[in-house]
């Protein structure tokens, strides 16, 4: 058979039902081939970035791999941002680039190029891939894919990229000759629970932290299980937003540079963090490490033993596992548990009820915005956030209910992410409802999908929040450069959206007062694709936010100290450091 068939017949076994790419010469083979088949379908995006957005939507709402197709030279160069994305995020992924004929290719020629579009993508994209190889030979082809599966979805999952010449893909291939992939370290951990239960038990202040790792390797159910019938409050990182059922009694927020009062306040006053599937980077602990939770035990759950090796406290306790084997593990032994401590959660609770969202209770204020929104969604919307001051404003926000999902880039932050990604995440996810909430400046790195919303009639909401500037740039300006605006709000513009719809041929509205609000109810339940363009004032900021050399509990703007001071259990941060980190 033909090679490029045996992939897809690979895919289709795989469970993979979308392909996203673009055409382009060194790929024509594979996207032929993707089209023979009806049990999968190839979704023409109209960037490169575009389809590795995508399909990193799709992998992470369909808990499988995802995958994206990109010809040699710049459209395997356009991936990069994507493929980063899922390396940083720990998202299954399979990038199959074009590549020139083999014997077109330089190798050890001290040449910068001999085909046309040559580019050795295997060694630039090395660094953010968990495997990348390029296939040279096609009796290898069933050994690399299987390989590749395997690694992208094995321990701290990934992306991984496969280089495949055109006279490979074209390469007639007998099915019974090929070799076989073997794993030869299937690592399982070990752990003991008793230690965490003794910990527990021993905790006045208990306060479980989510990370992404939760929603990756599949334990939410048992997180929310756990939190319901042992009383534990439980905070969130950003990748972790969805983790745990916001709508909890016992869920209080996202931590953080950006995070809520609530939950920042929960943290630094607590005597046991339990944080599982999180790296526990600066926008979670703040650019001080030993103030986080000072006087916490702190237990760190995660598979990736290098994460582990990068200690927050000298005397933390690491437990390298799977995290959703060591939540089971924990809800096996919820009987030996005494978590419930009645004033700890009657002053978490409070900490929720004193510190809402929003600072004003109109629709001036963007989170208030989002609040309200949130409250209009289906209950098993899929939400993608784009980067900026909306993701912070989403991410505060929005309750995700134990249905719901929210897609974001955390670790590379890229803009452009949120639209692409909704689109993914719509063939993943059996037509479920999806919004994609962006910037002025993020849609226009990938408003090229409009089209392809549009062709296939996509019912992707996709909602702006327009402040004709760059925010959080423009909010850092005013902090450390003196309100010097350069290319924020001078020399930076936004078109009018709407007449882009219109030009794209999608619906669209724009909402510039309270009364233009009533029509939303009814366009984020429609099954049509909606552009939405909030009109916001130029000066929005996202808070509560952290400055430098803070304390997570400190946020600006900054509340009056005797109320501060109430708040605290602990005392205040003093600034001397106690640990600086490392190994």
């Amino acid at each position: 058979m033909k090679l490029s068939d045996y992939i897809v017949e690979f895919l289709i076994e795989k469970g993979c039902t979308c392909v996203f790419g673009y055409q382009g010469g060194a790929v024509t083979h594979l996207v032929d081939s993707l089209y023979k088949y009806k049990n999968i379908k190839y979704i023409n995006t109209y960037h490169e970035q575009g389809a590795a957005f995508a399909a990193e939507g799709y992998a992470r709402t369909k808990n499988n791999i995802g995958v994206a197709v990109a010809t040699s030279g710049p459209g395997a160069t356009n991936l990069i941002t994507g493929i980063g994305s899922a390396y940083f995020d720990s998202i299954p992924c399979i990038y199959l680039t074009g590549q020139v004929n083999t014997y077109e290719y330089k190798d050890d020629m001290p040449v910068r190029q001999v085909g046309f579009q040559e580019t050795d993508i295997v060694s630039i994209v090395k660094p953010i891939t968990k495997y990348a190889v390029r296939i040279t030979e096609p009796c290898s082809i069933r050994y690399e894919l299987e390989k590749a599966v395997y690694i992208a979805t094995s321990g701290r999952k990934g992306p991984v990229l496969l280089d495949i010449p055109m006279d490979i893909q074209r390469a007639d291939i007998s099915e019974q000759n090929l070799q076989q992939f073997v794993p030869h370290d299937d690592f399982t951990p070990h752990f003991d629970i008793e230690p965490v239960i003794k910990h527990i038990n021993n905790a006045l202040r208990p306060v479980i932290l989510a990370g992404g790792g939760v929603r990756l390797s599949g334990g939410s159910k048992l997180l929310n299980e756990i939190t319901d019938s042992l009383k534990i409050p439980v905070v969130c990182s950003l990748m972790g937003k969805d983790a745990a059922d916001n709508n909890s009694e016992y869920h209080i927020g996202m931590i953080g540079t950006y995070g809520n009062r609530a939950a920042n306040f929960a943290v630094a006053n607590s005597d046991l963090v339990i944080a599982v599937g999180t790296r526990l980077d600066t926008r979670q602990t703040g650019t001080v490490p030993e103030s986080f939770a000072r006087e916490a035990v702190l237990i760190r759950v995660d598979i990736d033993e290098g994460e582990l090796s990068k200690k927050i406290k000298a005397d933390e306790y690491p437990i390298r596992a799977d995290v959703k084997a060591f939540l089971r593990e924990l809800w096996n032994n919820t009987e030996h548990i005494n978590a419930y401590r009645e004033e700890w959660v009657k002053k978490v609770k409070e900490y929720k009820a004193k510190y809402p969202t929003y600072t004003n209770e109109n629709y001036s204020d963007p989170n208030y915005i989002m609040e309200k929104l949130s409250q209009m969604m289906n209950p098993e919307d899929i939400i993608c956030l784009d980067v900026g001051q909306n993701q912070m404003w989403g991410a505060q926000s929005i309750y995700a209910g134990k249905e719901q999902r929210i897609l974001t880039s955390g670790g590379m932050g890229a803009m452009g992410f949120s639209l692409p990604c909704a689109i993914g995440a719509y063939y993943a996810g059996n037509n479920r409802p999806v919004t994609a909430f962006t910037g002025d400046g993020g849609i226009q790195m990938n408003i090229q999908e409009l089209e392809l919303v549009r062709r296939n009639n996509i019912p992707v909401k996709i909602i702006i929040m327009n402040n004709n500037s760059l925010g959080m740039i423009r909010h850092f300006q005013e902090m450390y450069f003196d309100c010097r605006y350069n290319a924020t709000v001078i020399d930076y513009a936004a078109p009018d959206f709407c007449r882009i719809a219109d030009a794209y041929g999608i619906r669209n509205i724009r909402i510039k007062e309270e009364k233009d609000y009533e029509a939303l109810t009814e366009i984020l339940h429609n099954d049509e694709p909606v552009l939405i363009d909030i009109d916001l004032p130029c000066h929005t900021y996202a808070y509560p936010k952290l400055e430098v050399n803070k304390p997570v509990e400190e946020q600006e703007p900054m509340i009056d100290r005797e109320e501060f001071l109430k708040n605290m259990i602990i005392k205040p941060y003093n600034g001397n450091s106690v640990f600086k980190g490392g190994k």
